[in-house]
């Protein structure tokens, strides 16, 4: 039995996109959605970025660098150490 599909509506730089889904995809999606959001607001708030569509480029190249690190068997401990503060700060709160 094939696993059922869902219809949800994720919210990027206040643009709503349509989306079918499996339903253990959901919060995946809505997880990288926000991600997404807090980046391209990461870049609004400390850039000067003023338009949404250049705060969405600069996000997806953020990502695509960090993708073709790990494809090229780099490993970048600054960004690792970087991950693992924020996430102590998290425990701590």
């Amino acid at each position: 039995m094939s696993e059922q599909e869902i219809s949800i509506k994720v919210n990027i730089c206040d643009r709503f996109y349509p989306l079918r889904i499996k339903t253990s995809e959901e919060e995946n999606v809505r997880l990288a959605a926000k991600t997404i959001n807090d980046r391209a607001q990461f870049y609004i708030e400390n850039f000067s970025v003023q338009d949404k569509q250049d705060a969405l480029s600069m996000v997806a190249l953020e990502f695509a660098s960090e993708d073709n690190n790990t494809l090229s068997g780099g490993i970048d401990l600054e960004h690792i150490n970087t991950k693992l503060k924020g996430l102590e700060q998290m425990l701590d709160i």
